[in-house]
């Protein structure tokens, strides 16, 4: 067994050790969870315009055959050529609205039959999935809170297993990158090749401006280890507020995502759930038409001399750190050789205090330079521990 410091937050919490197995260690820069992966992918073969990305869109809830159809109707009529309502709605507590179940998919048949649009939902369990396939789905995606549990997603794939069929997987509610990719990999592995996956941002205690905070690096890492997965960006529930829908699907095309879902509805004050983060159609194709989509493949002379400003200036960064970690591991001798605690305290306090006072000056985001600065800290302990525990 490899006994692995945990971080100083751990020690706090009087665990400063975990134990993890010997072949859990590779002989590379690279842990395995973080190395580039290949699934077995096929395009989506999604329709778009060719001028805007993919859209998805639709209301939260299939509330009533009125509603769903006025809403599509309006969504067909501004170019939208994906339709998609919400058909078993998990709600985090009991007794709100779940959904009208199997009562709906009519709905969605009518409105793929009329306006000649693909039709989606949610699905969470087999059953959804038969019946969602039995009244012509032609896309389904699956929840956070689905995503999240490795038991679930099995069944979904077991029962999708060979299927032909779009699959979206949202990330787990949770920022657990190895979760979302555990699920993309049940599936494909159930035969599923057009898969891609919906952001919709990460659960929070902390009251923040969002609903889910995004936390952007999360699905930057995960185009980075599997680069042909489609991602696209929800910003509905992402930001819980139809005012920062806009800013937020913006964002997603300046990161190169490939699509967007995004909830509309005919009447977003008087809908049944999630209300607040809801637009008109009408809204919709403004917020679209305003859109601007970049060319992540293209660049110009310009850009490469600064990137290469980039790799020269990370390039000092690391011989810095390596010269830091070095004195550290100094340090470590000298507190091994006089019997003292690795863990000072007041030290790191004063370190973080300094580190911060700096950042200010220099325009940088206290908090960005405090949360660098823990890393190395931690990294800076886990080496001096090696040392005294020799």
């Amino acid at each position: 067994m490899v006994r692995r410091y945990a971080g100083c937050r751990a020690v706090a919490a009087g665990a400063a050790f975990e134990e993890e197995r010997d072949d859990a260690l590779i002989p590379s820069s690279e842990t395995k969870e973080q190395m580039i992966m290949e699934l077995d992918l096929e395009p989506l073969r999604l329709p778009s315009d060719n001028v805007r990305p993919v859209v998805i869109a639709g209301p939260c809830s299939a509330e009533t055959e009125e509603q769903v159809m006025s809403t599509a109707r309006s969504l067909a009529d501004k170019g939208c050529h994906i339709f998609r309502a919400g058909i078993w709605k998990p709600r985090t507590k009991p007794g709100g609205f779940e959904g009208n179940g199997e009562t709906a998919l009519p709905w969605m048949k009518e409105v793929k039959e009329e306006t000649g649009m693909l039709i989606s939902t949610e699905v969470a369990t087999p059953e959804h999935v038969e019946l969602a396939l039995k009244y012509g789905m032609d896309i389904l995606w699956i929840g956070a809170r689905t995503s999240a549990n490795p038991f679930a997603m099995q069944a979904l794939a077991d029962t999708l297993q060979g299927m032909d069929i779009p699959v979206l997987v949202k990330n787990p509610v949770n920022p657990d990158l190895e979760l979302w990719i555990g699920a993309l990999q049940r599936l494909n592995q159930a035969g599923l090749k057009r898969l891609g996956v919906i952001h919709r941002g990460f659960s929070s205690y902390e009251k923040k401006i969002y609903r889910n905070v995004p936390m952007w690096q999360i699905p930057i890492e995960l185009r980075r280890r599997i680069p042909g997965l489609p991602i696209i960006c929800d910003p509905s529930h992402i930001g819980g507020r139809r005012d920062l829908i806009a800013p937020l699907c913006q964002q997603a095309m300046d990161l190169g995502f490939d699509g967007l879902i995004v909830e509309s509805h005919c009447n977003p004050e008087k809908a049944w759930s999630d209300a607040k983060q809801q637009v008109t159609p009408d809204i919709l194709d403004y917020i679209l038409s305003l859109l601007v989509v970049r060319d992540h493949t293209s660049t110009t002379e310009g850009l490469r001399l600064l990137r290469a400003q980039i790799d020269e200036v990370d390039n000092s960064l690391m011989g810095l750190l390596s010269k830091r970690f070095r004195i550290c591991r100094e340090i470590g001798t000298f507190k091994k050789e006089h019997n003292m605690t690795v863990l000072q305290t007041g030290r790191y306090n004063e370190i973080l205090e300094k580190r911060g006072a700096q950042a200010s000056l220099c325009g940088m985001d206290p908090n960005f330079a405090a949360q660098v600065f823990e890393l190395i800290h931690e990294e800076s302990v886990r080496q001096q521990l090696e040392i005294v525990n020799r």
